[in-house]
């Protein structure tokens, strides 16, 4: 099992983590969120954190919530991160009502492979699938891919393609669907990809309604993505954020593709290292590749 984390951030440090919240800098601001994960207690003093930081998410239930300011702040900036010190992307961030601020630091991991694996392909297709802010699809399309960005929220979708003008960049597919449903429109369709990630989350909603949960519909999911990936050549990485969840449920579902098709398969954790010496697991993954 490889246990891997993000190593070129310079516009992002988790400083620390604790008694179930995060400090994060996200360029040259500080927040602090929640973070169920962090069970342990934080190696700073609160005191500590509040002087550092320049706002604080404060929930009012379990969706939702207000930031309060410790500090003066914009409700918008900017972050860059430059995939494998060769294509520099931009984010728009922002202080969103449900906490998060528009991005997910653990998952350059993911965005790092995906340029590494498209690059030196001919016009290779890649999709990416519950695609959120689209880090995954910027960082295809910085590496030459035609690249379809699929997420059931609008508003979200309308955000990545801020991001993909703010790296400077172009012509990603933008579809608001859900899922599941597009995947099974793709197979009807016949359509075949060099590359595929999907992030689902542990709970969701499509954009008609559709139910989502993640041990309930996760086996329906992969089986329609294997159907969409180029059997001689691919990148598929599986990435899940979800308590308990393990990383061999990701090996169980993704090995009879790897076995019949001969694929290399990989699993492992995310996690991000604190400042402080703490370590924060931030989810499991399972990648197929072949073809490279």
């Amino acid at each position: 099992m490889n246990v891997l984390y993000p190593k070129n951030w310079k516009d992002y440090e988790l400083i620390d983590c604790g008694d179930f919240e995060k400090l994060e800098r996200f360029g040259k601001y500080i927040t602090i969120r929640p973070e169920p994960q962090a069970v342990w207690q934080k190696r700073m003093k609160n005191t500590e954190w509040e002087k550092l930081a320049h706002v604080k998410f404060v929930p009012k239930s379990s969706s939702s919530g207000d930031w309060k300011r410790l500090k003066q702040m914009p409700d918008q900036w900017k972050i860059s991160y430059t995939l494998l010190k060769e294509a520099e992307i931009t984010f728009r961030l922002g202080l969103t009502s449900f906490k998060h601020v528009g991005i997910f630091p653990e998952q350059a991991v993911n965005w790092d492979v995906i340029y590494s694996f498209l690059k030196p392909l001919q016009k290779p297709k890649f999709l990416n699938l519950f695609a959120y802010t689209g880090g995954a699809s910027i960082a295809a399309r910085a590496a030459g891919a035609d690249v379809t960005h699929v997420d059931s929220i609008k508003q979200v979708v309308t955000w990545a393609n801020e991001n993909m003008t703010a790296s400077k960049l172009d012509n990603i597919r933008w579809i608001v669907d859900d899922a599941l449903k597009f995947a099974k429109k793709e197979i009807r369709r016949e359509n075949k990809y060099q590359g595929i990630i999907l992030d689902p989350p542990a709970f969701g909603h499509g954009p008609n309604g559709e139910k989502w949960k993640l041990e309930d519909n996760i086996l329906e999911m992969m089986d329609s993505v294997l159907q969409l990936i180029d059997p001689q050549q691919h990148l598929l990485i599986l990435n899940a954020y979800s308590l308990g969840f393990s990383a061999l449920v990701a090996e169980n579902l993704l090995s009879p593709f790897a076995d019949k098709n001969k694929s290399e398969l990989a699993i492992g954790e995310l996690y991000i290292p604190a400042t402080s010496g703490v370590k924060l697991p931030l989810g499991v993954w399972g990648r197929l590749t072949k073809g490279t």
